[in-house]
Parts: C-alpha cells; structure tokens; sequence
C-alpha cells in the first residue's frame, strides 16, 4: 500500500466518531495503568489491615476499594491492565510473524509446497490449541514470557490464511512480474514487495487480534493456569472478584469493567480501521 492510501484511511479514520472515541479510550487507560502507581498512594502489595474489603471511596485513597486482604483494588487493577495489554501486544507480534511469513511464503510459492502448508494450517485448526497452551504452561512453568510466546504461537492461524489469500491475488500483478525480470529472489520479493502490499489487512487483523488474546488470556487466568501471584492480570483479579461477588461485588466489578471496555474499544477501532482501508481501496 501506498503512502497516499495510508494517508487517506487515516484521514477517513479519523472523520469516524466512534473509532476515535474508542482509541482515546483505549489511550486513555493505557496511561492510567502506567501513572496509577504513581498518583495513588498505595502499593499494589501494600496490605491496609484497616480497610480490609471496604468499597470504593477516598478513604485511605482506595478508589476501587480494597479487596479482602486490604489491597488497593485501583492500583491491582491499573498493574492488571498492564499486564492483559503486554500480552496482547506481544502474542500478537509472536502470532503475526508466524503468520505473515508462513501465509506469504505459502501463497508466492503455489501449487504442491501451498497444498502441504495450507493442510497443515488446517490440521492444526482442526486441534483444541488451548490445551496446547495449557501442556506448555504445566511442562514448562508458568512463566508470563512463555505465556505471551505459547499465546501468540496458537494464534497465527487465521493469519496466515489471511496473508496466503492477499498473496494469492497479487502474485502476478505486473510489479511482482517486473521484480522476477530483474533477477530478484524469492526471498527478496516477499519481504520488499508482497509483505508491503498485505499490509492493510494484516494491520486490521492485528487491532482484531489484540482483544481476542486478551480475552483467551483472561479466561486462562480466571482458571488459574495464566499470571500467576503476586503479579495479576485482569482475569486473576475477575477470578477473585466472582468468588466475593455477593459480598463485596466491587472486588469483580473494577477490573470487569475494564477489560469489558478495553475489549469494546479495540473492536471498535479495529472495525473503524477496516471501514478506512476497505472504502480506500475502492
């Protein structure tokens, strides 16, 4: 993609309300996560034994109110958006340079070497991957970085079909001939010419990625087999807030309603990026 259509989908981006709305919330609470330690006078550890369980309010500078070992449930929460959203920028790097690399190298390459790569594509489709994530994380530890690495490696799926299918379609375009006449290499002409010009799509899918690996995150932490103590993502601290749910519903109601309003954002703004690029390429 040219210069001149990123600059047009920005501009249509930008005339969209909804997806600017949803980026500057998104902005929003990414640098409260990264300033709430510092304009909050309670530690993420710090145990208040005189506010133990108490709701939200400027008491003790508990804002979200404090969880049933008297924890600031504001800062805990601000460190599990750090967290959820570390993991979902980094699984979906891991996710997209599998995945641009196998799908292009799939789709330029054609015929019998296409066939076995995309079975295989379809084979491990056909796997419940979660327990793939699960095995590595009980054989291996449960250390956060093999958790973004296990993540982003069961996520490269659907990208690679993606990038397969664009390639498909530009593969013999006249520049990609041109590139072949010149004496270019395979190699060369998929890293200069054919990840370029897939691009868009790819952009697109990585804002879409970004939630889906923070809700699959969260759910394996709310089972207990993602962030472990005494970091917390945002599904450890919904873990603990279902089970104080009835007694002190504000322990689950902070973090679920950020991870709801992150998830919604980043949805919106991948839709609002999408309708960019796809009424730029008309």
């Amino acid at each position: 993609m040219s210069g001149a259509t990123w600059r047009d989908a920005g501009r249509r981006l930008r005339a969209d309300r909804a997806a600017m709305v949803a980026a500057g919330l998104i902005a929003a609470v990414a640098v409260l996560a990264v300033l709430g330690p510092w304009i909050n006078a309670n530690g993420p550890e710090t145990i208040d034994w005189r506010s133990v369980a108490v709701p939200p309010g400027l008491r003790g500078a508990h804002w979200f109110g404090t969880d049933r070992l008297g924890r600031d449930l504001f800062v805990r929460t601000m460190g599990g958006v750090r967290v959820s959203l570390l993991v979902g920028l980094a699984a979906t790097v891991i996710s997209l340079g599998i995945g641009i690399g196998y799908g292009a190298v799939a789709g330029y390459l054609g015929g019998r070497v296409d066939d076995v790569l995309m079975r295989v594509v379809e084979i491990l489709d056909g796997l419940p991957l979660i327990f793939f994530v699960i095995f590595l994380t009980v054989i291996f530890g449960r250390d956060e970085w093999l958790l973004f690495a296990s993540i982003g490696a069961v996520g490269w799926l659907a990208m690679a079909r993606i990038v397969r299918g664009q390639t498909l379609s530009i593969r013999r375009r006249e520049f990609i001939e041109a590139a072949r006449a010149s004496g270019a290499g395979t190699a060369r002409i998929i890293w200069t010419h054919v990840v370029p010009n897939v691009a868009g799509p790819v952009t697109v899918y990585a804002t879409l990625t970004i939630p889906q690996i923070m809700l699959f995150e969260s759910f394996l932490s709310f089972l207990g087999l993602g962030v472990q103590e005494p970091r917390a993502s945002l599904g450890t601290l919904i873990a603990e807030g279902a089970g104080e749910m009835q007694a002190a519903p504000w322990i689950l109601l902070g973090p679920g309603i950020c991870l709801a309003a992150l998830l919604v954002a980043l949805n919106v703004l991948g839709d609002g990026l999408r309708d960019a690029l796809d009424r730029g390429g008309r």
